[in-house]
C-alpha cells in the first residue's frame, strides 16, 4: 500500500515537473477557465502515459516547492466531471494527504491519474478556449496541443515504478502516524480502530447526543495507512457507524431561513475493507434541497443584493444587516436551489467581499459552494 505523503515528497524532491508529473498552487475548477484547464492537464497527462500513472499535486509553490497546503475537498465526484467533457477518460481520483506542518483545515491535494490504457484521450466539446476534438500531450513540464493522429509511447513505466516503490507503507510510519493523529487530535476525543488486521482508521470530533442518536462537530478522519484524510468539518454534523467490515460517514448540513433551521442529510460515505488488503469508497448523495415560498425568497435575495452593495462601496451595516450577511451564503444556496439560478453567480460575485469581510462568513461561503458542486455533479 502506498503511502501517499511520502509518495508526494518523492515526486517533489526527485523530479521537475515532467510529462507524469504536475504541482499546482491552487485548483479552481468553480470558475470555467479554471475547469478548462484542469481537464486540459488531465487529458495531457493521461495521453503522455498510456500504461502507468500520472499524478498532480496541489498546494505547493511552483518555484521552491514549498508545501503550502489547500482547503480539504471533498468532491468525491470529479469523476463526473472529466466524464462529461472527456472522450476515453482516464480513472480520476483526489485525495487529501495531511502534513505535520499544515494546520488542520488545510491539507496537499494528490490527483492520481490512470489512462484508459491504448486510447486517445480527447475533449468531448468545448469549454473556454478548447475546442471539442482537441488532444493534448505533455510538452516536458507543459500541455500542448496535438493533432489527433498521435502515437502514443511509453517512456516512463519504470520511472513511475520506483517512485511508487520507494513510497510504499510499513509499520513505523502507520504506528507513527496513530501518534501524531492523537496527539493533535486530543481535545477531540480521537479514537482509532483496525480493519481486518491491516488498516487502520483514526477519527476525532465533539461529541454530541440528540435523542438516542450520536453526532459529531469539527470531524477529522483519516486512514492512516495511506495518510489520506478521508473527511474534515468545522461546521458540519456527522454520525458514524462501523462495524469489522465497513466504516460509514453521513453528513448532515444545517439550512433554514428566519431562525428555523434543520439539518438535512448531504451525502453518505462507506469504506468497504476486504479480507484480501483492499478497499473501496462508496459515496451517495442524499440531498433533498429544501423549499420555500418564492415570495420570501425574493424578499432575501433582493437583500442580499443590498448588502453585497454597501460593501463594495465600504458602507457600515447595522446590527440586523450584520446578521443577514452571516446567512448571506446559505440563502444565496436556498435561493439557487429554488430555481433563482442567477443567484448562483451572485454568491459567486460575492466571494471578495466577504472574504475581506469576515473569516467565517468566507467559511460558509466555501461550505455552500461545496454543497452546490455536489448537487451539480450527480
Amino acid at each position: 500500500m502506498i503511502n501517499k505523503r511520502l509518495l508526494i515528497k518523492n515526486l517533489l524532491a526527485h523530479n521537475d515537473e515532467n510529462s507524469f508529473y504536475d504541482k499546482k498552487r491552487q485548483l479552481n475548477i468553480g470558475e470555467r477557465e479554471g475547469k478548462a484547464k484542469f481537464l486540459k492537464h488531465i487529458c495531457a497527462l493521461s495521453n503522455s502515459n498510456p500504461e502507468n500513472n500520472s499524478y498532480i499535486v496541489i498546494g505547493v509553490e511552483d518555484e521552491d516547492n514549498r508545501i503550502e497546503g489547500i482547503d480539504f475537498f471533498d468532491d468525491s465526484k470529479i469523476q463526473n466531471l472529466i466524464n462529461a467533457y472527456l472522450d476515453n477518460p482516464p480513472r480520476i481520483s483526489y485525495e487529501n494527504i495531511p502534513f505535520p506542518h499544515l494546520p488542520d483545515q488545510l491539507v496537499v491535494g494528490l490527483v492520481t491519474i490512470k489512462p484508459n490504457h491504448g486510447k486517445i484521450c480527447s475533449f468531448r466539446k468545448n469549454i473556454w478556449k478548447y475546442y471539442g476534438g482537441s488532444v493534448f500531450l505533455r510538452d516536458g513540464s507543459i500541455s500542448m496541443p496535438k493533432v489527433f493522429d498521435i502515437e502514443i509511447k511509453d517512456v516512463n513505466s519504470a520511472q513511475v515504478a520506483s517512485i511508487e516503490k520507494h513510497s510504499h507503507n510499513n509499520l513505523e510510519y502507520t504506528l507513527q502516524g496513530v501518534f501524531d493523529f492523537m496527539k493533535k487530535r486530543k481535545d477531540y476525543n480521537p479514537s482509532f480502530k483496525v480493519f481486518k488486521e491491516y488498516f487502520v482508521v483514526c477519527w476525532a470530533g465533539k461529541a454530541k447526543k440528540i435523542g438516542d442518536e450520536l453526532y459529531y462537530s469539527r470531524v477529522d478522519i483519516e486512514l492512516i495507512n495511506e495518510q489520506v484524510k478521508l473527511f474534515y468539518s468545522d461546521l458540519d454534523e456527522v454520525s458514524i457507524v462501523q462495524d469489522d467490515d465497513n466504516f460509514r460517514i453521513t453528513e448532515y448540513v444545517h439550512l433554514g431561513l428566519h431562525d428555523q433551521f434543520k439539518y438535512y442529510p448531504l451525502e453518505e460515505v462507506v469504506i468497504n475493507f476486504r479480507d484480501n488488503g483492499t478497499y473501496d469508497i462508496e459515496s451517495k448523495l442524499l440531498f433533498e434541497p429544501p423549499h420555500f415560498d418564492k415570495k420570501t425568497l425574493y424578499h432575501i435575495y433582493n437583500t442580499n443584493q443590498a448588502l453585497i452593495k454597501k460593501l463594495q462601496k465600504g458602507i457600515s451595516l447595522t446590527s440586523v444587516e450584520k446578521k443577514d450577511l452571516r446567512n448571506l451564503p446559505s440563502t444565496y444556496l436556498l435561493c439557487y436551489l429554488n430555481d433563482f439560478k442567477e443567484a448562483l453567480t451572485k454568491l459567486k460575485e460575492a466571494k471578495p467581499y466577504l472574504k475581506n469581510y469576515n473569516y467565517d462568513i468566507y467559511q460558509s461561503y466555501k461550505e455552500s459552494m461545496r454543497i452546490v458542486r455536489k448537487v451539480k455533479y450527480n
